[in-house]
């Protein structure tokens, strides 16, 4: 095995494949020399809708132990109106995570105090299941 590795590693070496970038199709590139980032429609298509996002986080939110699920509404704030405090608002993101199937960024996740938050959040993130 070490063997077969090595000698990948060494044809890997020496071997050179030429490549041509490929530009999109569409409006010439700037000539200051910055590229235009484009999305192709299946990435932009690729979003949840924000009413299945809505019932999901506020379901994720009813379930938390801590909390009354009569008090849940998609306005309310995790603080203020359900009582929590901020170690059980990390925990909520993070069961939120596992519900959508990607990582909030520390950055994000401290923004997020309300379900509103959370679901304009995660209804915009290309990344969300």
């Amino acid at each position: 095995m070490a063997a077969a590795m090595a000698a990948r590693s060494a044809l890997l070496k020496y071997l050179r494949v030429p490549v041509k970038p490929s530009l999109p199709s569409g409006p010439p590139l700037p000539s200051f020399g910055l590229a235009l980032r484009r999305f192709s429609e299946e990435v932009r298509g690729s979003f949840l809708d924000k009413s299945e996002v809505t019932d999901r986080v506020v379901t994720v939110v009813k379930n938390f132990q801590k909390v009354d699920p009569s008090k849940v509404t998609t306005s309310a704030h995790f603080q203020n109106d359900l009582g929590l405090d901020s170690l059980d608002t990390v925990e909520i993101v993070m069961a939120l995570e596992e519900e959508f199937g990607f990582e909030i960024p520390d950055n994000e996740a401290d923004k997020i105090n309300t379900i509103e938050l959370a679901v304009d959040f995660i209804a915009s993130h290309p990344q969300a299941k």
